[in-house]
């Protein structure tokens, strides 16, 4: 390559991670290797199961996706790979073959980069072997082991700050339980059972190791009468181990445990097989030296005693939020993890409050979360909306039930404002009697919404509808919900209100294709990226997926991928209303964390070019499906 291309190309990979880390001399070494690709549209770079390129890829300019083929051959977006970044890098990291598709999501130039080139260079650089640990089990669809299933290596990945944890020596298991190589699984069990212990070593006579038996291998091949009790270990056991010496670090653990897919790395005095075992060093060691994972936080929710604890726990997932933000962790991964954390928090403090009252609860009850909390949308702190189903009652018990009930929603809801949910203005409590009702009552709430629309009938369901069974009595939730389907069927009228509303919000361009921001003074010159983007989405799914009768999603983004399936014809506009509502999620979040705010108004200039170029991409989709909902609600004279 021309050295006046090439310091084209330096310039433009040097602002973005991985190649930051590198000195301009040695990232010139790279730059005049790179190639560079002109794609079309729907053009392809690599499919699932291609063997792996000689390059990993960097977007100089447009946009391409990275695609799951799901079961039935329906594709998945996972990300959407903008300038800068960085995507195809399977084939540095584990040397597999794909397990995406990277297609073209309109005109674009990609950069390939050598991995030869790139690997010569880099090979001492600690950075970029934190940010390609990273970025591999980021984009990796399945980054799980066998022998750990469920839980996803990014969660155990420390954020910027932690940098010395990530690099500090990591603590094993020292002297290991082993067996001996002609043990038989019988033994190898009875030792497990013993010790109280996930694996056992199989070693020789030199106590060099020489395979691995975990939990999983004694359920899968023993239990299921696969091998007999009395089979020699070397028949069952995994071989060659993958072997460290001494010293190692959390990032190097991390590293192996994701190339090879294992949750157990052996320690021996050399690093290889062919010297003694010391040690063990497993997926839980691992986690306890980060501490700041999903699952410390669960075990820390689960043994608190007192809002003060629980108010500990859930801001500790406030760093786990931000971690995963400036590690490019994919938004649906966090939202899920976030949500989860917050369900834990409310039931936690239900549990807590319920000894507090002064007799059991006098029938079953349900609470719910509405809002963003019933769409399992919640990432930062935001005000409460919650309500309560309680059982059906005779008339003459229900003000005594019903006071039940609300004494142990003041209760609760004073707890979770400590704990930093602050209360409702609008008072969409389950404190307040309004929305604190018997099953009944509530399907007589819903129906009156549905068969008398107003406009304070669509405010109200535009929080409501979007609820969710949080803690007690699911199946109360469930019969609510299917009353609602029931009432859907007979009101076309309601529909056409919802739509109205769906499409009321301003649009967030204005007349010159710029962003339309505030003319308020307070808010002057910032972009309302909630009211603009996000809620247009947010309205559209939950129109859409009740007008489908379809129960039991309540997810935006899930919501969209739905209807993708139900719709085809539109498959390629939901499939992109589902990745602009994650990528707008992730700006307002990342805004609220930089601001300490709800991130619901943005400062457009205070974005780069390219953040500026990834919002504007996720505002047509938003457009697209506001013009969907005119047409198919006939909306042009009832608006």
């Amino acid at each position: 390559m021309k050295n006046s291309i090439a310091e084209r190309v330096l310039d433009f990979l040097i602002k973005y991670p991985p190649f930051n880390f590198l000195n301009t001399k040695d990232l010139f070494e790279i730059s005049k290797e790179v190639s560079i690709i002109y794609m079309e549209k729907g053009d392809t770079l690599f499919e699932r199961g291609d063997a792996a390129k000689s390059d990993f890829y960097v977007v100089r300019n447009g946009g391409v996706k990275l695609l799951h083929t799901m079961g039935d051959n329906t594709q998945d977006i996972i990300n959407i790979s903008d300038a800068g970044d960085v995507f195809g890098i399977r084939p540095l990291i584990a040397k597999e073959n794909y397990k995406l598709t990277a297609t073209a999501n309109e005109e674009s130039i990609v950069y390939a980069i050598p991995i030869s080139v790139f690997t010569a260079v880099t090979k001492d650089n600690a950075g970029i072997n934190k940010f390609l640990v990273t970025a591999f089990a980021t984009n990796a669809y399945d980054p799980y082991t066998a022998e750990e299933a469920g839980k996803i290596f990014v969660d155990y990945l420390p954020n910027s700050t932690q940098d010395i944890v990530n690099f500090q020596t990591a603590n094993y298991t020292k002297n290991p339980v082993t067996c001996a190589v002609d043990s038989t699984l019988k033994e190898a069990a009875i030792k497990m059972r013993d010790h109280k212990i996930g694996c056992i070593i199989v070693v020789n006579n030199l106590k060099n190791p020489l395979g691995i038996i975990t939990n999983s291998d004694i359920k899968n091949k023993i239990a299921t009468g696969l091998f007999p009790i009395d089979t020699p270990v070397t028949n069952i056991m995994v071989t060659p181990v993958i072997t460290c010496k001494k010293g190692l670090t959390v990032a190097d653990g991390q590293l192996q445990m994701i190339k090879h897919h294992i949750g157990h790395v052996c320690i021996t005095k050399d690093g290889t097989v062919n010297t003694k075992l010391v040690g063990v060093l497993t997926h839980h060691d691992l986690l306890v030296s980060l501490g700041n994972s999903p699952t410390v936080i669960f075990k820390e929710i689960k043994r608190a005693n007192r809002t003060k604890k629980l108010r500990s726990a859930r801001l500790k997932a406030n760093s786990l939020l931000k971690s995963y933000l400036e590690q490019n962790i994919p938004v649906g991964h966090i939202v899920k993890v976030i949500a989860q954390i917050n369900d834990a928090v409310t039931i936690r403090a239900i549990e807590i409050a319920l000894k507090k009252m002064p007799t059991n609860p006098p029938v079953k009850f349900c609470w719910i979360g509405l809002g963003s909390q019933g769409r399992k949308e919640q990432m930062l702190f935001t005000d409460q909306d919650n309500a309560i189903i309680f059982e059906n009652v005779p008339v003459e018990k229900y003000e005594e039930t019903q006071n039940y009930f609300l004494e142990l929603a003041k209760l609760v809801t004073k707890s979770l404002n400590k704990i930093g949910f602050e209360y409702c203005e609008a008072d969409m409590m389950a404190s307040n009697p309004k929305w604190c009702l018997s099953l009944e009552q509530w399907k007589q709430q819903f129906d009156d919404w549905i068969s008398k629309p107003d406009e304070k009938a669509i405010l109200l369901a535009s929080i409501f509808f979007d609820f969710s069974p949080i803690y007690g009595e699911e199946s109360l939730s469930e019969a609510l919900s299917d009353s609602i389907y029931e009432a859907l069927e007979q009101s076309s009228l309601f529909f056409k209100f919802l739509a109205r509303d769906a499409i009321k919000n301003p649009s967030p361009l204005g007349f010159f294709k710029q962003f339309a921001v505030e003319k308020s003074r307070e808010q002057k010159d910032l972009f309302n990226i909630k009211n603009r983007c996000i809620m247009p989405l947010v309205d559209a799914a939950r129109l859409l997926t009740l007008k489908n009768n379809t129960q039991g999603i309540n997810n935006t983004s899930e919501r969209f991928e739905k209807l993708a399936l139900l719709d085809p014809n539109n498959k390629e506009l939901y499939h992109s209303c589902s990745y602009a509502f994650k990528a707008l999620s992730k700006f307002k979040t990342k805004q609220g964390i930089l601001h300490n705010d709800s991130g619901k108004f943005i400062d457009i200039e205070s974005l780069t070019k390219e953040e500026q170029l990834k919002l504007r991409r996720c505002l047509k989709p938003v457009h697209e499906i506001q013009e969907v909902l005119k047409i198919r609600f006939d909306l042009k004279n009832f608006i």
